[in-house]
């Protein structure tokens, strides 16, 4: 038998994914893995991983075993797989003995093309004697980043992967990741032996994700106001702490919005419903922490908000690219204040871990602060974050559509840091805030803050404006909250320069919130915010309407997500075609032939129905 070829994977990608052509590096990865070759394959979010380990899985003899840490995804990703008539299962926990004896057994006989599997279960001595007696295809290590110490989202069992490499010699590896800066790569390739593999770095750019960054002020109405411009559209709001999540959730279903919390504290049967209804009904909000998240799937999640900061510059790009995956317009909205900072900074200064590993955590968060307060464009920051290397601003960013005024703060930060130095540097924001504005309370009568030469002299300033400047100032290391002091404010040796008059400090001007361009936008054009997409005209609408009705019916009838039977973006392809016999619809995007076969007749009858 000869080997297979790029032909034979672009024919296998058009009969049984309905895509006409590969894209980005897809093929030179696909071909490399034919060949047998190890890669490291690092690519955005939504830019089509999965295919390019299932594709070599489905031409090289043997059965493609995926590594994944999601036990609760692995069912809806063979659900798809079978869709495409491949025949795909998976072993974890969750399945009963019958069930894992039946799979066992196809697999042995050679009657599975994938296998879908948990680190933890693979490396159990049973499961490698059981691969021991299959021939194997290749291993798929996805969400590879897991295997970094330094990493956002660090699982030990990854690290017993290396093990891959001397049990079955021959067979490539590929690891994948949508999230890894350099020194990340570099503990992928040598902590799972990778040293000979092709990399495969596409980029990280998510073009129709728009950032936008604001500081906190009143957390549920600044989300309010963020929700108005997402009635009726699925998306994930990230909340740092348990309690949080629980009282977001239930204000919003309070207020007519559709919201189901997730954390690790939930059961897991609660766990597993709640992920199951976001991942199946449309126009579901999930209000989460971040054990929430890692890998799903669901393609049409338009907006993803964070109510308090991330850890790292890689957990933010980790959990803000779970929208869009479509290629749809989406948003990455955050909100975030003072105790943020000093919460995040206490985490790293208190975590486990030697002095170099709290030193590259700092690092990660500084870089972090840093892109939360530029005034430039964030999108061309963070992709050189990533040793990307943008040439010219997105224009789709908060600071590109609405760039933020700046003021030369020199002044009022010398009046604050002297303020944190006259009271000691021994108390917290509110009561160094209280001696700026001469607010007499029984703290500054108690330790005689009256008399001080810096007491009332930031009046000519107000509340928000001041805490807007210590926030600038602790983001940007000139103060910094001493945890074992409780969070009182202390200065930074750079702080030296700017009391001195050696250097100016230039920050940002916080302007009061007001209503998203977006909202007004639409109402001057006169479109709904609802969920049609935004490039979908209005005479189309009651067309679109039908054909996901159609695809939730569908969904309903089989148990699975609407996505898995067709993507948002096939149902827009069937618009813009309008397809009348079955030879056509074939042609539409995402429409292969097992899916025509299955679904093609009750589509074509919603188009038939709607002809002009």
């Amino acid at each position: 038998m000869s080997p297979s070829t790029l032909d034979d994977a672009t024919r296998i990608l058009r009969e049984r994914y309905g895509f006409e052509n590969f894209r980005g590096t897809q093929a030179k990865i696909i071909q490399h893995a034919l060949t047998g070759g190890d890669s490291l394959v690092l690519m955005p979010t939504g830019g089509g991983k999965s295919l390019c380990y299932q594709i070599p899985s489905l031409l090289r003899p043997g059965v493609g075993v995926v590594i994944s840490p999601l036990i609760a995804l692995m069912q809806d990703q063979v659900d798809a797989l079978l869709r495409y008539d491949i025949r795909a299962a998976f072993l974890n926990s969750s399945q009963s003995s019958v069930d894992r004896r039946s799979i066992t057994e196809a697999l042995t006989s050679g009657q599975l093309d994938m296998l879908y599997i948990a680190p933890e279960r693979l490396l159990i001595g049973d499961t490698l004697t059981l691969l021991d007696q299959c021939q194997i295809a290749l291993f798929a290590i996805d969400e590879a980043h897991c295997v970094s110490q330094w990493g956002h989202d660090f699982r030990k069992d990854y690290l017993g992967l290396n093990i891959l490499r001397e049990r079955y010699p021959g067979v490539p590896r590929m690891a994948l990741t949508a999230t890894a800066d350099r020194h990340t790569r570099e503990e992928i390739i040598n902590r799972l032996e990778l040293t000979t593999a092709a990399r495969f770095v596409e980029g990280f750019d998510r073009p129709n994700i728009r950032y936008t960054v604001a500081a906190k002020n009143d957390v549920y109405k600044q989300l309010i106001r963020f929700l108005t411009d997402h009635t009726g559209e699925a998306g994930i709001i990230y909340c740092q702490s348990r309690a949080r999540v629980e009282k977001i959730a239930a204000q919003l279903t309070a207020d007519g919005i559709t919201a189901l919390p997730y954390h690790a504290g939930l059961s897991p049967d609660t766990r597993r419903v709640h992920q199951a209804r976001f991942l199946r009904e449309e126009g579901l909000v999930i209000v989460a922490t971040i054990a929430f998240g890692m890998g799903i799937d669901k393609p049409d999640v338009r907006f993803v908000a964070h109510l308090d900061l991330p850890k790292s510059m890689e957990a933010y790009y980790q959990e803000t690219g779970r929208a869009g995956r479509d290629r749809e317009p989406a948003e990455a909205w955050m909100i975030y204040g003072l105790q943020d900072i000093v919460r995040l900074r206490q985490m790293v200064d208190g975590s486990e871990g030697n002095d170099d590993f709290k030193r590259v955590e700092r690092g990660r968060l500084d870089a972090l602060l840093g892109w939360c307060e530029m005034t430039s464009c964030r999108r061309r920051a963070l992709l050189t974050y990533f040793d990307d290397d943008p040439k010219e601003d997105c224009g789709n960013c908060d600071n590109c559509l609405t760039p933020p005024d700046t003021w030369n703060a020199t002044e009022p930060a010398q009046q604050l840091m002297s303020c944190i130095y006259r009271t000691g540097q021994r108390f917290g924001a509110g009561h160094v805030l209280d001696v700026l504005l001469a607010r007499t309370t029984d703290k500054t009568s108690q330790h005689r803050h009256e008399a001080l030469s810096t007491w009332g002299i930031g009046r000519n300033l107000g509340e928000p404006q001041w805490r807007s400047i210590l926030r600038q100032l602790v983001a940007q290391g000139y103060v910094w909250a001493d945890a074992d002091r409780y969070g009182a404010l202390r200065l930074h040796e750079s702080a030296r320069r700017l009391l001195r008059d050696e250097e100016t400090l230039v920050l940002r001007q916080e302007l009061p919130p007001s209503r998203s361009n977006k909202t007004a936008n639409n109402k001057a054009a006169g479109k709904k915010t609802n969920s049609s997409p935004k490039t979908l005209d209005l005479q189309n609408e009651p067309l679109w309407e039908a054909l996901r009705q159609c695809r939730r019916s569908i969904a309903e009838r089989e148990g699975v997500p609407p996505y898995v039977v067709f993507h948002d973006a096939t149902l827009l392809s069937m618009i813009e075609r309008r397809p009348e016999s079955m030879a056509q619809m074939l042609e539409v995007h995402g429409v292969g032939q097992k899916r025509l076969e299955r679904y093609g007749a009750e589509f074509l009858e919603i188009l038939a129905s709607h002809r002009q």
